[in-house]
């Protein structure tokens, strides 16, 4: 018997409309799908603004710090977010999740944002 724990990701989705909306899940392919679909398990939000492209995908780990990480995520600005999503690179603090590379700074190590 396994005991294997799902491996959680922190994901971005643009919007017909342009908007960024982010979200955790175990199988991104699968939650993306229910957002496209509209349906009973989509996001509020992505039923009122239709999705349009998977955007960014990161595996996280834990639930808990999949969701600490969204948290952060959805704290940055745009500029910060599109820069996330251009590199396709984000870094984190492994407890607290706080996001702790600025991605508007190539990679120099700046305080947590």
């Amino acid at each position: 018997m396994t005991t294997d724990k799902p491996i959680w990701s922190v994901y971005m989705i643009r919007t017909v409309d342009g908007c960024l909306y982010s979200g955790v899940s175990t199988d991104v392919a699968r939650r993306y799908g229910e957002h496209l679909a509209g349906g009973p398990r989509a996001a509020k939000y992505l039923k009122a603004h239709k999705p349009h492209s998977l955007v960014f995908c990161m595996p996280i780990g834990s639930r808990s710090l999949s969701q600490r990480v969204e948290y952060h995520l959805k704290r940055l600005s745009r500029d910060q977010k599109e820069t996330v999503i251009k590199k396709q690179m984000l870094a984190f603090d492994a407890e607290t999740g706080k996001i702790t590379v600025s991605p508007i700074c190539d990679g120099v190590d700046r305080d947590a944002i």
